[in-house]
């Protein structure tokens, strides 16, 4: 469903007294989202958003490794793939998307950030849509973002792409006393100078996460569990996204906690 459209059908859901179980990303705006999160609390409402990675052991079990590389200096995000024609579809037009892979395939990666390390202070990303000649459309099909957490002294780089193959999804963190290596199927540890200490691997089955996440959303609506996907759980991911955008537009950092508190 092209996102413009989950606004639209989410408010009418709930109106109706329909719970609403969803994909990503939660809006195309955080405004939307805002707007959401207070129409479902009024009508007692819940409203849950599929984050499958959240739902998969391997990317849990990063919280079991974290404190065995040491202090984290810097983290390197990557998600790409290769298509054909970026342009393509309703993923091609701004007005339907609201955005093009930042808001799209990078809304996993950037929920990932924001779970294991929080909302960054600072957002500096540049964007290009060039990929192939004599087809224009308004959506970025590449971006790298750069992002800071300044307390922590963390930085660290996104890369997110369609038209760059091979298809990769992964994210390394890197440690005074190891670095963790972290993709759908294995999580790994390695030493400092790269030497793998522990790997844990399980086969991938794209069908379990959805599975669970909807088995979680039903005992969500019966009272048994607690939801943990609102429309405000993902305040933070709209605001990277805006302070992103806005980035690109001005051309320098942005402090997504700031778009988050400026938006009433």
């Amino acid at each position: 469903m092209p996102h413009y459209l989950h606004y639209e059908f989410t408010k009418k859901a709930i109106l109706n007294k329909i719970h609403v179980f969803k994909e990503k990303p939660m809006a195309v705006s955080l405004a939307q989202a805002k707007e959401l999160d207070a129409l479902a609390k009024k009508n007692n409402i819940q409203v849950m958003v599929a984050l499958q990675r959240r739902f998969n052991p391997i990317y849990s079990t990063f919280f079991q490794l974290i404190d065995k590389i040491g202090k984290v200096f810097y983290i390197e995000a990557k998600y790409t793939f290769f298509v054909d024609n970026p342009g393509e579809g309703w993923r091609g037009k701004k007005n339907l998307a609201g955005g093009g892979c930042v808001i799209d395939m990078g809304y996993h990666m950037i929920d990932l950030l924001i779970w294991y390390f929080g909302l960054p202070d600072k957002v500096l990303a540049e964007m290009s849509n060039q990929a192939k000649e004599e087809v224009t459309y308004d959506v970025e099909d590449t971006s790298q973002i750069i992002f800071k957490y300044e307390k922590k002294r963390i930085w660290g780089s996104l890369l997110i792409s369609r038209v760059i193959p091979p298809k990769q999804e992964y994210i390394n963190v890197y440690g005074t006393r190891g670095i963790i290596h972290l993709e759908r199927e294995k999580i790994e540890r390695y030493s400092p100078n790269g030497e793998v200490i522990e790997s844990i691997k399980r086969e991938y089955n794209c069908s379990l996460p959805a599975e669970d996440m909807l088995e979680y959303f039903i005992k969500v609506i019966k009272g048994e569990k607690e939801n943990i996907s609102t429309p405000k759980f993902h305040f933070n991911n709209m605001a990277f996204i805006e302070a992103a955008y806005k980035s690109k537009e001005i051309g320098q950092f942005v402090d997504p906690k700031e778009v988050l508190k400026n938006e009433n």
